[in-house]
């Protein structure tokens, strides 16, 4: 159901991939929103997944670009400016990246060149692609800025490896910058901290399936899924939250604040 929550509202939305990233269900709800935007990604990983279909679906134009690069990202927000006539209303981060995962490489065993790779890609990236709509000051009054992270920042999770470490330093950022933003644009920045989600970057981690079957026994909602996140995100991108700001939002079906379960116990028990 379609509430045009977004109507005659503009922005960048990176990262979406195939119709398993949150990324994808948020760019459909925002288009079913009356929202409109510019696709982007890296060219690398749109070589890989089907964004040109998501595209011609929600009527975007695409636009590549390194979210590690300066220059491509000046570059796209110039060109979406452009596109979109005019300044923006939202963004959505969705990018992450690890390598030492990718390779297999253990906590207590990382590559430091692969690790330095992977915190540009999943974290650095956000406060680049903030400094790029600071400094253009491409973002309209209450507009919206979203990354996605996950629960690894604040609990341990072996195997998240590095990226738990990636996640922690987006949440800050999202602070930090989200204080200046405020202050000096009245641009709101937050961050979700999504449920385990089977996205093609989720499934890279290991033992991914049987975290999922623990995360929905431990939340009494159960796990939010990527369409859920998708419609948060659209409520974050509204004017109906245009005073939330610098927070780490969590989007897990209760799951953070869950010691245990009766499921969980039940399942140790038998």
């Amino acid at each position: 159901m379609a509430y045009n929550l977004l109507k005659g509202k503009k922005g960048i939305i990176f990262g979406a991939l195939d119709e398993n990233s949150i990324a994808w269900k948020t760019a459909e709800r925002v288009h079913e929103e009356g929202g409109t935007f510019v696709l982007t990604n890296a060219p690398i990983a749109m070589r890989m997944g089907q964004i040109k279909e998501l595209a011609e679906k929600t009527n975007s134009q695409i636009i590549p670009a390194d979210a590690t690069s300066e220059e491509d990202l000046q570059n796209l927000v110039t060109q979406s400016m452009e596109i979109l006539g005019g300044k923006l209303d939202f963004v959505l981060h969705s990018i992450g990246m690890s390598v030492n995962v990718r390779k297999g490489r253990a906590y207590t065993d990382e590559k430091y060149d692969f690790t330095t790779k992977g915190w540009d890609v999943s974290a650095l990236s956000f406060h680049k692609v903030m400094q790029s709509l600071y400094k253009a000051d491409a973002m309209n009054e209450w507009g919206s800025i979203v990354a996605l992270t996950y629960m690894a920042a604040q609990r341990t999770f072996p195997d998240y490896n590095d990226m738990a470490d990636n996640k922690a330093y987006l949440e800050s950022v999202a602070r930090s910058f989200g204080y200046f933003f405020g202050k000096e644009k009245r641009v709101r920045v937050n961050t979700i901290s999504q449920s385990p989600t089977p996205t093609t970057a989720g499934q890279g981690v290991k033992g991914f399936d049987g975290f999922i079957s623990y995360a929905e026994k431990m939340s009494p909602l159960g796990n939010a899924s990527a369409a859920d996140c998708a419609n948060y995100t659209v409520s974050l991108f509204s004017d109906l939250t245009k005073k939330v700001t610098m927070q780490n939002l969590y989007h897990d079906g209760g799951f953070s604040n869950t010691g245990v379960s009766q499921e969980v116990i039940d399942e140790f028990s038998e």
